[in-house]
């Protein structure tokens, strides 16, 4: 039995497929972590989240940007960008099924007895993995009750904020997931911002890529991500940066977690 954790997939199906076969996986025996963002912008969403869906309990999966993004299109909340493949799954017939199996997914994933942590992005520097836990399951409940609807009318801000135990409401709801779907940079009191998504060096002074902030709270436990293309492998015993930039042509990589060691594939170029 090995546990392999995949970075980002957005729809790349065959990659995946290929990559798998790389890693000799074997659905039953094998287990899967994956980062998120399973589907948007590669060719084949509808086929990454119906294989995906089927594995069951063979795969552990944490939600993305993208996969949010999905759901507040279905929910007729979010609109359909220009470079998204998504209108696949908005037509299937098996569409309600994905979509509760997709919002019924976690923003965070912990295996005690392996000692990982998994997130699409990032975590805030003042939670602890206690904290981490609570605060995903805010969200989670959000999107599974009857008024998801406001929740994904408050996703879209573009605002930079940062975390407060005072916030309340649908802003504070966004603001948790922006640090689990979408946090690449911040400042060591937790301000964020997601307009910079370049690689480190590239963002305003004063702010850090998340993983690398003095007394960030989660440093006693490795944290697997993706989100970050362009950031590239980092593995330093402490975070596992996933995302090698297969949709842009680079690679689709897998970290093994039982005997830590890496497997990538070289992928074709879909996003521009």
């Amino acid at each position: 039995m090995a546990t392999w954790a995949i970075g980002d997939i957005q729809g790349c199906f065959d990659e995946l497929q290929q990559l798998l076969r790389a890693i000799a996986f074997k659905p039953g025996r094998d287990r899967l972590w994956l980062v998120g963002d399973l589907v948007n912008r590669g060719p084949k969403s509808l086929e990454t989240l119906r294989f995906i869906r089927d594995l069951g309990a063979s795969a552990s999966v944490v939600l993305g940007n993208h996969d949010f993004h999905l759901l507040a299109v279905a929910a007729g909340v979010g609109r359909l960008h220009k470079k998204d493949t998504l209108q696949p799954i908005l037509d299937a017939p098996d569409r309600e099924e994905l979509l509760d199996w997709l919002r019924f997914r976690p923003l965070l994933h912990h295996d005690a007895v392996l000692g990982y942590l998994m997130v699409h992005a990032g975590i805030a520097p003042s939670w602890d993995i206690h904290a981490a836990q609570r605060h995903a399951a805010e969200v989670e409940a959000a999107l599974r009750s009857d008024d998801q609807q406001a929740f994904y009318q408050a996703m879209y801000s573009e605002a930079d904020d940062c975390w407060s135990d005072d916030l309340t409401g649908t802003h504070r709801l966004q603001v948790i997931t922006d640090y689990f779907a979408r946090l690449r940079f911040c400042r060591p009191d937790g301000q964020y911002t997601v307009e910079f998504k370049g690689p480190p060096g590239s963002q305003p002074a004063g702010y850090f890529p998340w993983f690398d902030l003095p007394r960030r709270a989660t440093a006693d436990i490795p944290v697997i991500f993706g989100h970050w293309s362009s950031l590239g492998v980092v593995d330093n015993n402490s975070v596992f940066a996933l995302d090698t930039g297969c949709l842009w042509g680079r690679q689709l990589s897998a970290f093994c977690l039982d005997q830590p060691r890496w497997v990538s594939i070289e992928c074709e170029q879909y996003a521009m």
